[in-house]
Formats: C-alpha cells, structure tokens, sequence
C-alpha cells in the first residue's frame, strides 16, 4: 500500500503546497491553506501506470453530420432566456448565490414545472431534509408535482441510485459543497473533495444525456466558493443575484457554452416563489422619486433586451482631505473616468466634493452607454438642477470630452416611448440610425460641454436662488402617489 501524500491546498484557488502557510501565493489569501490527503486516484505505482497502453478512439471529419443539442424546455421563460433556451441534453450547470437570496426556490419551481409537464426531474439535497423541501414546495403551491426527492451526500450512491430505471431529464444537487466520495479522504467541501465529487456528478451527466445543475456556496467577496477548477469544468455558470431588503433578483449568465452570456432573467420574490417579470423596465422605474435633482434615466441594453433604469447621483462638499467615491451598481473606474473629463474639459469642479452613484433597482451596468447618463446626474446634482422627468440618456463619453455613438439605438428609443418617455439625449452621430416610428423628440448632443451647459442652465443654486423649473409631462404609471 503507498503512503498516504499530505499537502495543504488553498480553500479557495485549489493551490497545494508541502508545508502550511498563512497566505497563498497564487491568489493572496490569508489563511486558506487546510491539510488534506491528496493520495485519491494516483494509489496505483508509477511504474505500472507508464505501462498501461492507450485506448484506441474514432477520429471524426470537419464535413461530418453534426446535430444540434437538443433543448429541454425549463417552463420558466426567464430562466430559459439566460441559459439560450432550455437545459442541453447532457450539459452540466452552476448556480451560485449568496446564502438566501432564492437559488433552492428557483431549482424548486424549475423541477416541478418540468415533472408537470412529464419529464423525470430529481432534486437531491444535501443540506435538508426531505420534510423541509416539501415545506417548501407547499408554500409554494407545488407539493402536487411528481419530483423525486432525496436527502443524500454521497456521490457513489446518488450516480446508483441515478443510473436505474430512466434516465432523468434533470437532476438538481443542493449543494456540491456537501457531497463527498469514497475515493478521496478529505473532509466534505474542501477542495479536493468538492472537485472530485464534481468530476464524477460531471462524468455520469455526459454519460447519460440528463442535465445537471450544481448549487454553489459563495463567499463574503461574491465568488463561488471552492476550487475555480470546477467553473471550468461545468458548461454554464449562473450567478442569481439581488439585495435582501428588495424583491428583486437577477439571474445573469457569467458563463454559457450553449447561449449568450450577456442575458439577465428578472424575478420579484414574493409569498408564492419568484415571480417572472416579463417587462422589468417598468419594475425598476415603479419607485422613481421625480423632481429630485441628481437622477436621471438610463435607456440600457442587456442581451437582446432594452432595459430602462434610474441611475442615482448625490454631490456634496467634503471635509475630508481625498474626497470619497462610493459606487453600487457600475464600475468605480468608469466613474472615475467620467468625473476626470467634467472636471478637464467642462470645468465641472469636483476634487472638493465627495461623490456618492447609485444604480436603482439592485442592477448592475456593464455597459459604458451610461457615461451620459451618469454624467447628466452628476451635474444636476452639483448644480442642484432637476433633469426632464420624461427624458432618457444613453450615450458613450470618451476621454476628450465628446460623445461617442452606441448599439442598438432604436431598440433604446422604442422601449422608452413604450413607456411613456417624450424625449431622449443621445450622441448626435446615431441620428441617421434612427427609425422614423420612434416617436420622440430627440435631443443630439456631440460633446459633453453641451449637456452640461443645458443642465447648468436649468440650475438651482445653493443659496436658494432659483429658475422657474420646466414642467415636464411625466407618464402617468411612475407618478408617486403621497398620502
């Protein structure tokens, strides 16, 4: 028998070293590293290992017949959005999160639409009981669904206790963090024992044609815990995300090898599950504060779809020595960016001011169409100017102070007439890509010094002294009712 092979490994990137250390090297955590027996599948000598002789494979050709991965309908048609139109037969997907943001509740609702419609849909917990799950599914009102269920941890089993009878269409595991197999002697949910357990889920997948999503543990910086080995070994990662105090949550596609990766699914969390949200534009602007200074809408695309949102600005003067800048929802460095080009070609002076950006609704933005958007809230909020409440920005801002043209303008326009907007700023090169049906009024803009001329303009100083606001139709579904 050879001797058991110790190594410590890092909880977090899988890296293994001989001896224990307080930080990893290979990605800069502290106190990561835990012993494990990393003897697992390499028991057999090294001299009887070189002489095992290869396995004779087929060679395919490029002209060959190729079939498309048939698609297996989740019923939900936001989650099918995101993963490019249903479950592949045989791919395997992670669905990361933090703790109690939904993840168990939309795998719920997904293997009960699809047991209803007549497929084998197992769902495996190794984090309750089955009497829990089934809580769960009352109060969702789905107990009358024929969905397996199972409380098991261990990997042999489950691939047993899989391979009898038919095959299923879809098998869920909550969570590959509790599994552990016999082949390994680490403790559940290291590295060795998460990444071993994953191989073999993986392998029956491919195997059998049923599709499989793995739950994922997350950690406090929003990555999915474990060795980043096994997001490479799986076909798709979806990350559901949202705050807790709101009922929002976004499912977006951070790696899809079967679909876009630029999608998002929109849900509300409600009493009875996550609820789909067909038209999540609506839902993001339902709580707009109108006629405050330092908001303004932003006409965004994600994926395919047209997604409006209210990007959300508050200037102040500092008393500190480096001014603060604080970001939820976009990219700290783009905001640094566009605060260096107000301040270099607009003379907009913020080094004094601290500079808080918010992103409404839980939505984060990746696209840089909002340097307008941001832009014009950040003026108004300086100058203590109010924005037109039916006006929509979008636009990309380069570094020497004009505005260059974005993607799928029309697209943008037609989503905000539908909701009742009037007017839109916009780069003034993207006029000609305009379709005459859009049915606002627009405004072009070619460099920033024009918007920030108009939005000065309109102004309310500090001191009380103030212009005679503009009225501004504002569609009647964002007015905010008081009282």
């Amino acid at each position: 028998m050879p001797k058991s092979a110790l190594s410590f490994v890092c909880q977090n990137c899988g890296a293994a070293y001989n001896r224990w250390q307080g930080k990893c090297d290979a990605c800069g955590e502290w106190n990561t590293l835990a012993e494990e027996d990393i003897t697992g599948a390499t028991t057999m000598p090294v001299s009887i290992r070189s002489k095992r002789k290869g396995r004779l494979f087929t060679l395919e050709t490029l002209t060959g017949q190729t079939q498309d991965a048939p698609r297996l309908s989740s019923g939900m048609t936001e989650l099918d959005r995101v993963t490019g139109g249903g479950f592949v037969r045989g791919s395997v997907l992670l669905v990361g999160g933090d703790p109690g943001i939904g993840k168990s509740t939309l795998l719920t609702q997904a293997t009960s639409l699809l047991a209803r419609a007549g497929h084998r849909a197992v769902y495996i917990s190794g984090e309750e009981a089955v009497a829990q799950v089934r809580l769960r599914a009352e109060r969702l009102g789905l107990a009358d669904a024929p969905v397996q269920l199972a409380a098991e941890t261990s990997v042999e089993d489950i691939v047993a206790t899989l391979s009898e009878g038919t095959v299923p269409r879809l098998v869920v595991i909550d969570s590959i963090q509790t599994m552990w197999t016999d082949t390994v002697e680490s403790a559940p949910g290291t590295v060795t024992q998460v990444r071993t357990s994953a191989q073999a889920l993986i392998r029956f997948a491919k195997k059998s044609g049923a599709a499989l999503i793995l739950v994922g543990h997350v950690t406090k910086d929003g990555q999915i815990a474990g060795p980043r080995v096994v997001e490479h070994m799986v076909d798709a990662v979806l990350s559901f995300e949202g705050e807790g105090s709101q009922q929002f949550r976004i499912l977006r596609a951070v790696k899809n090898r079967f679909g876009p990766t630029d999608e998002i699914g929109v849900f509300e969390m409600t009493g009875l599950g996550l609820r789909e949200v067909s038209n999540p534009s609506e839902l993001f602007l339902s709580e707009r504060d109108l006629g405050s200074p330092g908001t303004a809408v932003f006409a965004g695309i994600e994926g395919t779809r047209p997604v409006l949102v209210e990007l959300q600005a508050l200037v102040a003067p500092t008393s500190l020595g480096t001014p603060r800048r604080a970001v939820v929802g976009w990219d700290s460095s783009r905001l640094s960016m566009v605060l260096a080009v107000l301040e270099a070609h607009c003379g907009v002076k913020l080094s004094g001011h601290d500079v808080y950006f918010n992103v409404a609704g839980g939505l984060r933005i990746n696209e840089p169409a909002a340097d307008l958007a941001a832009a014009a809230a950040l003026v108004s909020s300086l100058t203590n100017a109010q924005l037109p409440t039916d006006a929509v920005y979008f636009g990309e801002i380069s570094l020497s102070g004009a505005v260059r043209p974005v993607a799928q303008t029309s697209a943008r326009l037609k989503e905000a007439a539908k909701l009742g907007f009037g007017r839109a700023v916009l780069p003034e090169s993207t006029r000609g890509d305009v379709g005459g049906d859009a049915g606002l009024s627009l405004n072009t803009v070619a460099g920033l010094t024009t918007l920030v001329a108009d939005i000065a303009a309109r102004g309310q100083s500090r001191s009380g002294k103030a212009t005679d606001p503009e009225k501004n139709a504002t569609p009647a579904r964002f007015r905010r009712q008081d009282g």
